[in-house]
């Protein structure tokens, strides 16, 4: 007897079913090659060949004289059929003991473990010797019942609602705060640059200066220190700071938790040093009494997580719209396959409605007028027309004569068919793309992953040249306070070292607030 091994080659570059056609056309041809099946979505073909006569490399090499790539793919557990059990009726572990022991008894069972607590059965099968039916089979034998785990049809865990409501919420509270903020923020650049006109046309002293500036209604003092904007810019801060950076706040203490730092922390540190600094620097100066109003940073937070509140809530709606397409997907499949067994010159013998879960390979598919194809296979009798439009987008039906691949999930339309199944359960057309678009969904494109991991030193990065900006300006300020002062109002009422403090914490604070919000992270 001649031996069969069997190979899987990762074929790349086949756009559609002609190529796939062309590649299994081309190679049934050669020597030694017993039998290939191409998976077009998968992107990977089987071959079945005698190793005596052609070595898999050579194979490899006749599909890339096709014109397309081909690797040989090592993990040959992939063609490893897995199935999922309920089992009734076992009441001890020797029970359990009887149906692994037999499962694994059984030529093309590969694994197979029982467990007593939950009545699962988990099985490893060859699908080219043995299908999930004669399992079953051998279980019901010997005295069990069982029947398949049934698998969520709906798409829920591709759901974004949740999160779409959650950053939608976070946006609008931001949202709301933020307009405000900004509406004092740009007066107050207003003002300020008429008072810089002032200033220019009647050389004015600076004890007038502060006079005039001080007379402005947001500039009034309700508390010596603590002035209408400066207060205005509290309230309106808080509310953001709790409620839109709420989520921002869970996400970075999950980061550092695993010692890691992202975006959400880069957010978290400037919004929250801006706004403790801020408040601080509001105390410092009430208990003071301050005559002039301290420069504060209550605008950053708001505006910062308005940004980037938006940025997510976009983000997901764009991953639930593909998600919601991903559903559609799965609700295409078939359910249920009519199997039928035929006899000499395709009588048919008997007919029987079963799960899709438990088509096997080679089985003959029955498929009536209007009905779904359970699975991908090959026409055996019947002419019909077929509606492919699922996943070749054409509208007009498509002929199928005995000896042409049907695609499960398109619709049959107007004669009946009999059909050898090809590829079932997970390796069907659908349920690659599904499988494809649920990878998409969960991978991060190239230049995403590049941007965490950039952040990932980012944020070291500024927070240590805020730090050397503190000690930088510190040091100047030592030694020469002349530099600071042209710089800073200075007040007669404070000593020199603690303008140089303030100063140099306000120099470090808004390289931290600049830096943050940095259009990587926006991006």
């Amino acid at each position: 007897t001649k031996t069969i091994s069997k190979c899987y080659v990762q074929v790349t570059g086949m756009t559609c079913a002609s190529c796939v056609a062309n590649i299994e056309r081309n190679l049934r041809r050669e020597d030694g090659i017993h039998s290939i099946l191409v998976a077009l979505m998968a992107g990977k073909a089987e071959v079945r060949y005698n190793p005596a006569v052609i070595h898999p490399s050579t194979i490899a090499e006749l599909i890339r004289e096709l014109g397309f790539g081909a690797t040989i793919m090592e993990n040959c557990g992939e063609g490893d059929g897995i199935l999922e059990l309920v089992v009734r009726g076992m009441t001890c572990a020797s029970c359990v003991h009887k149906i692994e022991s037999t499962l694994m008894k059984t030529n093309g069972v590969l694994y197979c473990s029982v467990a007593l607590a939950t009545n699962k059965a988990h099985i490893k099968y060859d699908p080219e010797v043995i299908g999930p039916r004669d399992v079953i089979q051998v279980i019901k034998d010997l005295g069990f019942n069982t029947s398949l785990v049934k698998k969520d049809r709906s798409a829920s865990h591709l759901d974004h609602k949740q999160e779409i409501r959650q950053w939608k919420r976070s946006f609008v509270v931001s949202l709301v705060f933020c307009i405000p903020v900004m509406g004092l923020m740009i007066y107050m650049m207003v003002m300020d640059s008429q008072l810089a006109d002032a200033r220019a046309h009647h050389n004015m002293t600076s004890e007038e200066m502060e006079a005039l500036h001080s007379s402005m209604v947001l500039e009034y003092q309700l508390l010596p220190g603590l002035s209408v904007m400066n207060l205005l810019s509290f309230l309106l801060c808080v509310p953001v700071q709790m409620f839109g950076g709420w989520h921002f706040y869970i996400q970075a203490y999950r980061a550092l938790k695993h010692k890691t730092a992202n975006m959400d922390v880069l957010i978290v540190l400037a919004t929250s040093i801006a706004f403790l600094y801020s408040f601080v620097i509001l105390l410092v100066a009430m208990a003071e009494k301050a005559k002039v109003n301290p420069v504060t940073f209550f605008d950053t937070p708001p505006m910062l997580f308005v940004f980037i509140s938006l940025g997510r809530w976009l983000e997901h709606v764009a991953k639930g719209k593909t998600s919601e397409a991903l559903a559609r997907l799965i609700s295409l499949q078939a359910t249920e396959a009519t199997i039928v067994t035929l006899g000499p010159d395709n009588i048919l013998l008997s007919e029987e409605q079963v799960d899709v879960e438990l088509v096997q390979r080679g089985d003959i598919v029955k498929v009536i007028p209007g009905g779904k194809f359970p699975v991908d296979g090959r026409v055996i009798e019947g002419h019909s027309m077929v509606d492919e439009s699922l996943i070749t987008g054409e509208a007009m039906p498509v002929t199928k004569k005995p000896g042409n691949t049907v695609i499960a999930g398109s619709i049959n339309q107007n004669g009946s068919l009999l059909i050898s199944a090809t590829h079932v359960g997970a390796d069907t057309t659908l349920s690659q793309i599904v499988k494809l678009v649920e990878e998409a969904q969960t991978s991060k494109a190239p230049i995403q992953q590049f941007a965490d991991k950039l952040s990932g030193y980012f944020v070291p990065c500024i927070v240590a040249v805020s730090v050397v900006t503190l000690f930088a300006w510190i040091i100047i300020g030592f030694v020469d306070f002349e530099i600071i002062e042209k710089y800073f109002l200075v007040r007669k009422s404070i000593s020199e070292a603690e303008v140089i403090i303030r100063f140099a914490f306000q120099a470090s604070i808004t390289v931290l607030c600049i830096a943050c919000p940095c259009s990587l992270g926006l991006a």
